[in-house]
């Protein structure tokens, strides 16, 4: 099993200095990562959205470990949310964050990220659009919910993630499904331990569809994060059983993967949004891409051979 040996790669500065060093990195890293700055992601912005498709943008970076920092990625968001407006899309692009980025893990972590991306939300909602929590590893995720929760009682379209390896999804998704949340099911790109998640594929893919069955049954608005097409084929079944219309329930896929199933599925109607990250701090966003599918991976080192 290669995905927790690239999973533990992702956290050692060593292989962060050798992979970016490779001279096939920035062709793989282009394929998942289009652009550093909000001016080269614009032109990516303005077609995907011109072949019919819907957006969340991702700045990219973990690593903060400073205040100013955490204030940083607050501000790099807040001029993302600035162009959108520019562009007049806002109803088509929204934008997941990362708590991790606003300061989730400094002194006082909790309290800090509540105030960074407070505003994130508030300029979003301001241009018609709305703010994703993203999932990060199981220590970080009563924090999120708290935050959620919080950010939830003046902007009530703020969603969240939740990963199906967990065990404690499925209550998750039970609670959040009641109360009407924005909810993002996603498989899980974390190395967790035994302890807290699923460890093999098969069980994994069985919990992801108990609780996307919890999502399609409940009040929220399911988005099925998934590029599986039998999960996708099952999610169907699943909203088509729940009587959802399919303006009540979304997928999402990452951008440069499996982009003609983008198209097709819009073209049939359904809201499909791709997931695009853009920026300088890429390695642990990449990293992952590469843990979640072997393919990613023999790209990438096909690529490495290529240009060496």
């Amino acid at each position: 099993m290669l995905g927790p040996v690239i999973l533990a790669a992702s956290r050692s500065d060593r292989m962060r200095r050798l992979i970016s060093a490779a001279p096939g990195t920035k062709q793989v890293v282009d394929r998942f990562i289009p652009g550093e700055t909000v001016g080269d992601i614009v032109p990516i912005i303005e077609d995907l959205t011109g072949r019919g498709l819907e957006l969340t943008m991702d700045v990219v970076g973990e690593d903060i470990t400073t205040p100013e920092q955490a204030a940083a990625a607050r501000d790099a968001y807040l001029g993302l949310i600035d162009r959108i407006k520019d562009l007049e899309l806002g109803p088509k692009v929204e934008m997941s964050v990362k708590l991790s980025m606003f300061g989730q893990a400094l002194e006082h972590g909790h309290e800090l990220a509540l105030k960074n991306v407070r505003p994130v939300v508030e300029a979003a909602a301001a241009i018609g659009t709305t703010i994703t929590l993203d999932a990060e590893d199981h220590t970080t995720l009563d924090s999120m919910f708290a935050i959620h929760e919080e950010l939830r009682k003046d902007f009530p379209q703020t969603g969240c993630v939740i990963q199906a390896y967990l065990f404690r999804t499925e209550a998750d998704a039970r609670r959040l499904a009641a109360n009407g949340s924005r909810v993002r099911l996603v498989k899980g790109a974390y190395k967790e331990p035994a302890e807290v998640a699923y460890q093999n594929k098969h069980e994994i893919d069985k919990a992801y569809v108990r609780i996307l069955r919890v999502l399609m049954q409940g009040d929220g608005y399911p988005m099925i994060g998934s590029h599986d097409p039998r999960l996708i084929s099952i999610g169907q079944e699943l909203a088509r059983t729940a009587g959802r219309k399919l303006d009540e329930y979304e997928f999402q896929m990452l951008y440069g993967i499996r982009g003609d199933e983008h198209l097709r599925l819009a073209a049939e109607g359904h809201r499909m949004r791709v997931y695009t990250a853009f920026g300088t701090d890429w390695y642990g966003y990449f990293m992952r891409r590469l843990a979640e599918k072997p393919a990613n991976l023999r790209f990438f080192l096909r690529s490495m051979v290529s240009k060496g």
